[in-house]
């Protein structure tokens, strides 16, 4: 098992990123959370989990071990591959899964793309005796935060992820909109626009809807 890949951040894209190991350009598929904390040129640790099928060996990386752990342990459920693994980390996060399997929290289950009501049951039914002994760790240290992007940028990263994670186009536009006035407060705001908080405000608002 490859447990964490440190490096120098070569590139980003909307689901992936790339991390230069010794010279060795590791490809690294992360949650759009994980990617709002790299920034290129810096060098970043990201926890991983190598998933292996017949045609292909690919990496998942995550922000730290807590988040990983839980990306495997919930594709122990019935239905769960990696990457509906992956957007259970996206839209819920570690934390999130353990309240929703142990309240039973259906509802909670069904706002991730990929999870239906039945999914949603088994992996409460699945996971509730053994997500509990997942532990709590601290997150990695993590790059320096990424030069405030343009108002074209957050708007193409946001709706790109949301994309990526199994929104439609239309949803993506709505969450984006609904998200623009607290991009436009950020902008104004020393720090500028923090394209990771704009996400998770998306994503909430497309459970709302």
């Amino acid at each position: 098992m490859i447990a964490f890949v440190r490096g120098t951040v070569a590139s980003t894209g909307l689901d992936s990123a790339v991390l230069d190991v010794g010279g060795v350009g590791m490809l690294v598929q992360c949650t759009p959370g994980t990617i709002a904390e790299l920034r290129h040129g810096e060098q970043a640790q990201v926890a991983t989990s190598l998933v292996v099928r017949e045609d292909s060996m690919t990496l998942y990386g995550f922000a730290d071990d807590d988040a990983r752990d839980t990306f495997e342990l919930a594709q122990t459920a019935s239905g769960v591959g990696p990457k509906v693994a992956q957007a259970i980390i996206a839209v819920l996060g570690a934390e999130g899964l353990r309240q929703a399997v142990a309240h039973e929290d259906l509802a909670a289950l069904t706002k991730v793309p990929g999870i239906g009501r039945k999914g949603a049951q088994r992996i409460v039914l699945e996971l509730k005796d053994r997500i509990g002994a997942a532990a709590l760790v601290s997150r990695t240290a993590a790059a320096a935060p990424a030069a405030p992007p343009s108002e074209d940028d957050w708007r193409a990263q946001v709706h790109g992820a949301l994309v990526g994670l199994g929104w439609s186009a239309r949803e993506a536009e709505t969450a984006v909109a609904a998200v623009s006035p607290t991009a436009e407060a950020q902008a104004e705001s020393a720090k500028g626009v923090d394209v990771g908080e704009l996400l998770r405000a998306a994503l909430r608002s497309l459970s709302k809807a």
